[in-house]
């Protein structure tokens, strides 16, 4: 139809598609159809159990024909031996309380003896006079969702395993650790007549060999040689090159060398161990402990180590200036200077290394530092060796994270007559 200005406007709203005569009959399925075949499991039973209506969806699962099942067994006949105890003790009585409850796990028992995973929900249907009447359920297939569960546990049980293995292996590594450190360091302090000593070493991580050493032994003439100094890096490296930095310092003082050649011969050393794209150095500390009198005589030299730090008697600390020492291996041409001090009655010597002064402390990480050290090493003066190390080791504790690298700590002192 036209209209005076040209073609009639088309209807609003969509146009209806045109359904064939296929989808028209599948549309018109029956409700019963639907409930026949529906994708999930249906049954109806009396209060007692007795099963009066079941789907064929249901019955096809577990291989059952209606006429063995309706009016012939109850839902619990249907279940496992466990999912029987479990809706005798848990469901049932969930179900009377409630009215309803839903998505609860059991198993199924098909007829050729197979188990079926299967979630159920079941509802309490009531009469016009509110008494119980039905309980409808619906069972929905699991099988997939056991499987999942079933590989998951698996996947859980093997991270478990791992993990277990993994820290058996870590405890392994951790004992053979603490053996191979031990190594590097002396097993005990000798006796030196008229000398005090104490030693510590902080292990700051379990699982990772430290560079720290230190050590004390005798000259053979009256006289006792001492050592401690940091090895750079960590790990098995830093074992081996610790290993040879005490064997070498060692053996430089037993040839009767005074503490500066002794550190210019472990420079040499290491420069010719380690050449090439490896360089590796250490800081050290080495020292001669001679009797002088009342005092005990003390020979020092460094090497780019952390001052030495002097309790005195009368109650002041003050630190051992060793100008002009710089890092072992680092350079050929490096040169190391002796300095002298001495050891009076009731003085104590403190050799430390960095991992002390460079633990970070408080909210912003601060460093510890040489100004702090000499604080808290004046607060102890007069105080003798194992009285100082007693001190510091609670110090390095409080530090927790913030301490990072190992400690070794090394004190000597001459103690008042009344103490010899």
């Amino acid at each position: 139809m036209m209209s005076p200005s040209g073609p009639a406007p088309r209807p609003r709203g969509k146009a209806r598609p045109h359904l064939g005569t296929d989808v028209t009959v599948l549309l018109e399925d029956s409700t019963e159809e639907l409930y026949e075949s529906a994708p999930c499991g249906y049954l109806s039973t009396l209060m007692d159990g007795t099963i009066v209506k079941v789907n064929k969806t249901l019955l096809d699962w577990l291989g059952l024909s209606r006429e063995e099942v309706v009016h012939r067994r109850r839902f619990t006949d249907l279940l496992t031996v466990g999912g029987k105890l479990y809706h005798e003790t848990h469901y049932a009585p969930l179900l009377r309380m409630q009215g309803q409850i839903g998505g609860i796990a059991l198993e199924m028992r098909a007829a050729d003896g197979s188990r079926l995973p299967v979630l159920i929900t079941s509802t309490v249907k009531h009469g016009a006079d509110g008494s119980p009447l039905l309980i409808r359920t619906t069972v929905f297939d699991a099988t997939d969702r056991r499987s999942y569960e079933t590989e998951l546990l698996r996947a859980r049980r093997t991270a478990e395993d791992a993990l277990r293995q993994a820290e058996a292996d870590r405890e392994q590594l951790r004992e053979a650790l603490a053996v191979l450190q031990q190594s590097l360091l002396p097993a005990s302090l000798p006796t030196v007549p008229g000398v005090e000593t104490a030693a510590y070493y902080h292990t700051a991580s379990s699982i990772q060999l430290g560079g720290d050493f230190y050590d004390l032994f005798p000259l053979g003439d009256e006289r006792f040689a001492f050592f401690l100094g940091d090895v750079c890096g960590k790990g098995p490296q830093a074992a081996a090159v610790t290993s040879l930095v005490r064997y070498t310092l060692r053996t430089a003082a037993l040839h009767g060398l005074d503490p500066e050649a002794v550190l210019s011969t472990l420079n040499a050393a290491l420069l010719e161990r380690y050449t090439g794209g490896d360089p590796r150095y250490c800081t050290a500390v080495f020292g001669i402990l001679e009797p002088e009198g009342q005092s005990v005589g003390v020979l020092l030299a460094s090497g780019g180590h952390p001052p030495a730090l002097l309790l005195r008697a009368e109650g002041r600390a003050e630190y051992l200036r060793t100008p002009g020492g710089l890092l072992v291996g680092a350079l050929h041409d490096a040169s190391f200077t002796t300095v002298r001090t001495a050891l009076h009655p009731g003085d104590t010597l403190l050799l430390y290394t960095d991992g002390l002064t460079e633990a970070r402390t408080g909210e912003k990480d601060e460093l510890y530092g040489y100004d702090a050290l000499h604080s808290f090493a004046t607060a102890l003066a007069p105080a003798r060796p194992r009285a100082v190390i007693d001190a510091l080791i609670p110090l390095l504790v409080s530090f927790g994270d913030g301490l990072d690298d190992d400690t070794a700590l090394l004190a000597l002192g001459r103690p008042h007559h009344s103490a010899r």
